[in-house]
């Protein structure tokens, strides 16, 4: 092989890295967006758990009230 052929060679190779890199890239990004969007996602739903869980204490409390004042009229 010639030193031409050998760069012409090496200039393909890299060219090829460079592409495949490139793809990787893509699809690196492609999987935060994904996570990212999942993560929001699950923020949301804990917040929803974390507002069904305050109204359900709520809740309890004045079923509790309810109850202690059913007690005492008995």
């Amino acid at each position: 092989m010639t030193d031409e052929t050998d760069t012409a060679l090496i200039a393909r190779q890299l060219a090829d890295l460079t592409q495949q890199v490139e793809g990787m890239a893509h699809q690196l990004k492609a999987v935060s967006d994904r996570a990212d969007s999942q993560q929001e996602r699950a923020d949301i739903q804990q917040e929803r758990i974390d507002l069904a869980a305050r109204e359900l204490t709520e809740v309890s409390a004045r079923l509790q009230a309810a109850a202690a004042a059913l007690r005492e009229t008995i």
